[in-house]
């Protein structure tokens, strides 16, 4: 008996008290299924043994039971454009990326439900710690994958050095930025750019592109980009940019949030009223935001009122390259100041359902299908057995009402509830 209760102790997820079984919701699996009712999910060691409806699913003896009647289940949202680290309030700083605030921030994301973040660009050292760190039955924050510093090589001589450079730091992807910034900046060349992608291949590595022109977008795809980490925004796509992403089933997030968050604040948005919001909003920053003389220099700004432009256009790419098939990812780059992480993202799944797509869609974009485009199929988006136990518990169907995302009641990663703040 002694013997035993040793290994219990060194072997805390063998013990009957760690399987918890969560019964009676509706369940949204990810895969793109028709709801469960009344289903039953077994979780054991952090990942999901079995699930399905009640009939087909036996709860084992002496397991922790959940009730969730009444509520509707969908797996932890996945971000697959986010960036964790060197920001507080409206201050970004090298200094700030400390494993503290690497830490809150995946904190913050989990609390709205968003339990899988991409970090595209800009990681440091704690957040490759806090990936390393990540694969246990006991996490309660945001799981992370990073693609450490962003590739800025001038020539493909030093583009081949500095992807050598990344990938000695062992990161999930790399990535890459071709955009002139309205005409201000120099473009990332096509020399330059295939010379990263060719390098990042050869090193096993996966190249995320940040791109705002139709014919940068093209040129990438012919050049083996394996991921488009933001819309269209010049103008709308046609069917050869169709064509090449679904040649190599090559995924493309749209990032509107990204434009919205350019011209938001030349005047209080509504969202500063929002209960779900405000619940984790700091006053100091709102009260930044609402500054006249800030709200008027936006008004004024140029780039600010070319990205609204860009907005409508992206959400019409959006519509058409979902309603001609090409995998859509969601994702918002937010992270950096005044892009809300956690809430942004749920503005997201609205803003995707304004542009045409139903809320089926923009789930399965959120969830399975984010993960499996950016190679976390199986252990993440998906209520399925053998992946990790992450989901959120909602009060209302988001099916019928896709804001119905931000009825949170609990967050669940690993099969542990998030703590609240």
């Amino acid at each position: 008996m002694l013997l035993l209760i040793l290994l219990l102790a060194v072997a805390p997820d063998a013990a009957p008290s760690r399987v918890k079984a969560f019964v009676g919701a509706r369940l949204i699996d990810g895969t793109g299924a028709a709801p469960t009712e009344g289903a039953v999910i077994v979780v054991r060691g952090g990942r999901i043994e079995a699930v399905g409806p009640r009939a087909r699913v036996t709860v084992p003896g002496g397991a922790e039971r959940i009730d969730l009647a009444g509520k509707t289940v969908i797996p932890g949202l996945v971000n697959t454009h986010g960036h964790v680290g060197d920001v507080v309030g409206l201050r970004s700083d090298p200094e700030l990326n400390t494993t503290e605030n690497v830490l809150r921030q995946l904190g913050l994301y989990a609390r709205f439900g968003i339990t899988t973040v991409y970090s595209l660009g800009g990681d440091a050292a704690p957040a490759f710690r806090a990936r390393d760190a990540q694969d246990t039955p006991f996490l309660e924050r945001a799981r992370i994958r990073v693609a450490g510093p962003v590739i800025v090589a001038a020539t493909p001589e030093e583009a081949r050095l500095e992807v050598d450079e990344v990938a000695a730091l062992k990161p999930d992807l790399v990535k890459i930025r071709i955009d002139d910034n309205l005409g201000t900046t120099a473009k990332m060349t096509p020399a330059v750019y295939q010379a990263v992608i060719d390098q990042a291949h050869e090193r096993g590595l996966k190249v995320a592109a940040h791109i705002y022109y139709l014919d940068d977008a093209k040129g990438l795809l012919r050049a083996g980009a394996d991921f488009i980490a933001h819309s269209v925004r010049d103008r709308d796509v046609d069917d050869e940019l169709v064509r090449l992403l679904k040649e190599r089933d090559v995924c493309l997030s749209p990032t509107l949030m990204r434009e919205v968050s350019t011209f938001v604040y030349e005047a209080e948005p509504a969202f500063f009223s929002d209960p779900f919001f405000l619940r984790e909003a700091d006053p100091a920053v709102l009260a930044e935001l609402r500054d006249p003389k800030r709200q008027a220099g936006l008004r004024t700004s140029r780039s600010a009122q070319e990205y609204k432009k860009a907005l409508e256009i992206a959400s019409r790419n959006l519509k058409r390259l979902a309603d001609a098939g090409v995998r859509i990812a969601m994702g918002t780059d937010t992270g950096p100041p005044a892009r809300f992480q956690g809430y942004f993202e749920h503005m997201e799944l609205e803003l995707m359902a304004k542009a045409g797509l139903t809320p089926s869609q923009v789930i399965l974009s959120a969830t399975g299908e984010a993960a499996r485009c950016m190679g976390g199929a199986g252990q993440v988006g998906t209520l399925s057995p053998g992946a990790w136990a992450d989901f959120v518990v909602l009060g209302q169907d988001p099916l019928g009402d896709i804001r119905n995302t931000r009825t949170i009641e609990s967050v669940w990663i690993a099969g542990n509830r998030v703590p609240s703040r």
